[in-house]
């Protein structure tokens, strides 16, 4: 016998604000719901049965392929179904994306003409994802009642969590509708988790649009521009968080925000810490140290993906592959080679990564705009070509040069461990994305990192290349979004949400 909360029958909505409003009443019941059931289980109670909730859900049932789009929402790349059927994703987090929800909501009804149905799926939310960022009530379970709790409550279940739909491997059940999201919200709660783990900030402090580095410099550098800026009363950001969630104010905010928690300082950085100039319209800016390798590459950016950011653009350091280039030179990437081998399963190497026209034309102009360089002395600082990511660090001390000999033969201009993991990562879901390195070194060609050739480099490229990235983020913004989501990205039979 199953322990539920009290039902609420499906209903049809026009308006995108009651349909959000409904979401938000089936969720914050079902969350109470656990709440209070795991509350009596600490206690010791035995419930009156499996103690279960279900997310809520929204779904769109159209019998045409023609669409109603206004101009402004027939020039989106999303906000519309594939063709004829029925269509319904589970969703989660209403406080958290209402924005975003209703944005899509407003899409779907402009598109197509027809209500949307919000509803109890049948999906379980496991209870680890209704406990509040703080609640730990369960590490006062004794062993044994902790061992109980599989049977009396739902744990996370991986297999509602893949990303067969972003990967395009999804087949549904006869019957069983079609996906209306990338991703379940099972996948988006894990991933919420998952962000808190890493970054150590909370995944409603992210911004949409984000840098990622591979070295603690840039993140310095970032920290104290962040500072600065709040310092500014000038300054379009209203606030700077950092690991902990601690929360620096600008002076000149009128009214205290919403975050009054200023957090605390964690005892060490997480594994890849993250920072936030805020916007009050959460177009800001988000930096994280992502480290070295690709494969906290994907898991960052599997994670952070699913809060549906506008751009991501990765800054670092690589190795320089021709001899025309200095230390210090930029590379814009405009391919990858794909050495990286963390992606091989979910995007087949045969999958091209292309570059995007909007990202690219944004980070040359902010090269430009800080350099103060244009023209051919533009050009003789800032490379445009492929780029090569592997798994290998030491890839130069093969003894059989392959992997030289197959990025001449790919016309390499760099490599670094990262920048092709996270474009790709962009590509699988919908992300645009960019790259822009800083040429460290030239083990082809003798010139290898040393103490004082590093510092010097350190300290007389890394605010520029900083102040470049971010550039062409506020550029991508102040263009507005609606040409950043590209046709590129979305597939034949795409789902509708951004």
């Amino acid at each position: 016998m199953s322990y539920l909360p009290a039902f609420i029958a499906p209903m049809r909505f026009t308006d995108p604000n009651a349909a959000l409003a409904q979401v938000r009443l089936i969720y914050d019941n079902s969350i109470a719901h656990l709440r209070q059931a795991m509350q009596r289980y600490v206690a010791g109670e035995d419930l009156p049965g499996h103690a279960r909730a279900c997310y809520p859900f929204v779904r769109v049932q159209t019998d045409t392929v023609t669409r109603q789009a206004s101009r402004e929402s027939a020039r989106l790349s999303y906000g519309f179904v594939a063709g004829p059927g029925r269509f319904e994703t589970t969703l989660t987090r209403p406080d958290l994306f209402a924005t975003y929800y209703l944005a899509q909501f407003a899409l779907l009804l402009d598109n197509h003409g027809v209500a949307l149905e919000v509803g109890t799926s049948n999906q379980p939310i496991p209870v680890h994802f209704s406990f509040a960022e703080h609640d730990h009530v369960e590490g006062s379970l004794s062993p044994q009642r902790r061992q109980l709790m599989r049977d009396v409550f739902d744990l996370p279940d991986l297999a509602a969590m893949d990303d067969g739909i972003a990967n395009g491997t999804f087949e549904p059940k006869p019957g069983e509708p079609l996906p209306l999201s990338l991703f379940t919200a099972p996948r988006v709660d894990y991933s919420l988790q998952r962000l808190r783990h890493y970054t150590g900030t909370g995944p409603e402090h992210f911004q949409n649009f984000v840098l990622f580095t591979n070295y603690q410099f840039y993140i310095d550098e970032f920290i104290a521009l962040g500072h600065a800026a709040m310092q500014d009363s000038a300054s379009e950001y209203i606030a700077f968080i950092e690991p902990g969630n601690v929360v620096t104010q600008k002076v000149a905010v009128a009214a205290r925000l919403a975050m009054t928690a200023q957090g605390k300082a964690p005892p060490r950085l997480p594994q890849m810490p993250a920072y936030h100039l805020v916007r009050a319209d959460g177009s800001g800016i988000s930096m994280v140290n992502i480290g070295v390798g690709p494969a906290n590459a994907k898991t960052i950016t599997d994670h952070i993906a699913v809060l549906r950011p506008h751009a991501w653009i990765m800054l670092g350091h690589c190795a320089g592959l021709r001899s025309s280039q200095q230390l210090g030179d930029y590379v814009l990437a405009h391919g990858y080679v794909r050495e990286d081998h963390v992606l091989d399963e979910e995007l087949p190497l045969w999958v091209p990564i292309p570059a995007l026209a909007e990202v690219q034309v944004a980070l040359a102009t902010a090269v430009s705009q800080v350099t103060q360089l244009k023209g051919l002395a533009l050009k003789h600082i800032m490379r445009t070509g492929t780029v090569a990511s592997t798994d290998n660090r030491n890839w130069e001390l093969l003894p059989d040069n392959g992997p030289q000999r197959r990025f001449s033969q790919s016309r390499a201009v760099a490599l670094d461990m990262e920048s092709a993991t996270i474009a790709a990562n962009g590509f699988r879901f919908r992300v645009p994305y960019g790259t822009l390195l800083c040429v460290s070194d030239k083990p082809l060609h003798g010139d290898i990192k040393l103490p004082g050739m590093a510092n010097t480099f350190y300290r007389e490229r890394v605010d520029q290349h900083l102040r470049i990235g971010m550039r062409a983020l506020e550029l991508l913004r102040e263009q507005g979004i609606d040409q950043l989501h590209s046709r590129k990205l979305r597939s034949f039979a795409e789902v509708a949400f951004q």
